[in-house]
């Protein structure tokens, strides 16, 4: 037995040996019996968790996991004067943080050149989906409007950043909670504490009552790693940095196409690969859909 167990550890720590000096060989014998190294099938995306409410101070707030991938998402609410353009319309700021702790290609004291590209895109999708409609950010006409901050904080970064943080930011404002405001004696917008329900102000409360914000749609996303004839559905960090290239599909909550994102890589994305990829998105929308439903309806019934 003794024998056993030291050749079953040299095997393994062969094993281990070749996949850090060859990984692309070590993932491309796993691709020719359609398998990948963590046991998925080359479409399956990874376990997926959704908690509301992670951050108290928030007005809304989620934790979200996709495998490793962690992202805290939190949004605070703020007035503002709506601007001269817009004056029915609040406004929404998303900013991604990357602190040296989600990953050793981070380091301390040197900014991330990935999240200002996540943070751009992430409110384009946000707006081009039209998951939010900014009227309803509004309070006063001209004088009064909600700016919501988004912070998304990654803290395990181990591929499909995008989509882990989407999912992070959709299930924030599914738990966004808008507070009670009301007009004070001098016409300043003023919070209604709980429970109060205007009765120290002259004029009626703007909000009558606390309230979730309405979304429009639900915007998802799925990346795929793209190599020789391969599509591998949510890559892992490791997939990521030795596979040609990555597609990023994004659908609302119809399934209807919202945008494509192809950053880089030297594989053209064919029209039939394009297919296979929105086909997988697809898929992985209605699991996902089902994983944010439940985590609604545990946060009702608490």
């Amino acid at each position: 037995m003794a024998v056993t167990g030291g050749s079953d550890l040299s095997s393994e720590m062969e094993v281990d040996a070749f996949r850090r000096l060859f990984p692309l060989r070590f993932h491309e014998r796993h691709l020719l019996e359609s398998i990948r190294p963590d046991g998925r099938s080359l479409g399956k995306a990874r376990d997926t968790t959704i908690a509301l409410g992670a951050v108290t101070s928030a007005n809304g707030s989620a934790l979200t996991k996709i495998g490793c991938t962690t992202m805290l998402a939190a949004v605070k609410l703020e007035v503002m004067t709506p601007t001269q353009e817009s004056p029915d319309e609040g406004c929404i700021a998303v900013d991604f943080h990357m602190p040296p702790i989600c990953s050793p290609a981070v380091r301390p004291g040197r900014p991330s050149e990935v999240a200002p590209v996540v943070a751009k895109q992430l409110s384009d999708v946000i707006l081009s989906s039209g998951m939010i409609n900014l009227k309803d950010l509004s309070l006063v006409s001209g004088k009064a409007a909600w700016m919501a901050y988004l912070d998304i904080y990654c803290l395990d970064a181990d591929g499909s950043l995008f989509d882990a943080a989407l999912l992070s930011a959709v299930a924030a404002f599914s738990h966004l909670q808008i507070p009670v405001v009301s007009l004070s004696d001098e016409g300043r917008i003023v919070l209604v504490p709980e429970g109060n329900g205007g009765g120290k102000f002259e004029k009626e409360p703007v909000n009558k009552e606390k309230r979730k914000l309405k979304l429009c749609t639900l915007p998802f996303s799925l990346t795929c790693a793209l190599h020789k004839n391969y599509i591998l559905a949510d890559p892992t960090s490791e997939e990521e940095s030795i596979m040609e290239t990555q597609l990023t599909v994004v659908l609302d909550s119809s399934g209807l196409l919202v945008s494509l994102n192809k950053p880089g890589g030297s594989v053209f994305a064919h029209t039939s690969v394009i297919q296979d990829c929105v086909a997988l998105a697809r898929q992985r929308l209605k699991e996902v859909k089902l994983i944010l439903n439940e985590a609604i309806s545990d946060m009702d019934v608490d």
